[in-house]
């Protein structure tokens, strides 16, 4: 059995989770204000997963310098295995997006040899289980409108992101 970890922690947006199998990262949560609620929302269908404060610490400490306004390159290892290979190749073709930077949907199905797959390629990303560190808030439509956003908070959270990225 493959146990699962997961830690929630304090950052100058909100309380932030992170989810961890031996593999690597498998979920994380963007800042809510209530501890609780990240919980809730990381945990759902994670069975028996244990309390762990210290999971990953050296990418806490990145996730909370990165809100703090400091400029991270996330080394977090990527430990998901339950997205489909196109989802996989997207979510790796946006990883590489620098911060401060975007791409459009089309520009990133472009990137990982699927030039008719703008859509795909938004759909991919709304499944994208661990946000910030895979920056799916980085894609936005051609015309440079944000897009959609699933993570909590929506296209309001996409765009505090972009912003907090300007300033990299």
């Amino acid at each position: 059995m493959n146990q699962i970890k997961y830690t929630i922690f304090k950052t100058k947006w909100g309380y932030f989770g992170l989810a961890a199998s031996k593999k690597g990262l498998i979920r994380t949560i963007l800042p809510l204000k209530s501890r609780p609620d990240v919980q809730k929302r990381l945990l759902d269908g994670l069975k028996d997963a244990q309390y762990d404060p210290k999971l990953l610490r050296d990418v806490q400490k990145q996730i909370i310098e990165y809100f703090e306004g400091k400029a991270v390159k996330f080394d977090a290892p990527i430990g998901f295995d339950s997205v489909s290979p196109f989802t996989h190749k997207v979510l790796w073709g946006c990883a590489k997006i620098p911060a401060g930077k975007t791409v459009s949907y089309s520009q990133l199905a472009n990137t990982i040899g699927s030039p008719r797959a703008g859509r795909a390629v938004g759909s991919a990303l709304s499944k994208n289980p661990v946000p910030l560190i895979i920056p799916c808030h980085r894609v936005v439509h051609a015309d440079g409108s944000l897009g959609n956003f699933s993570a909590p908070g929506g296209t309001t959270t996409k765009k505090k992101l972009l912003e907090l990225e300007e300033c990299f």
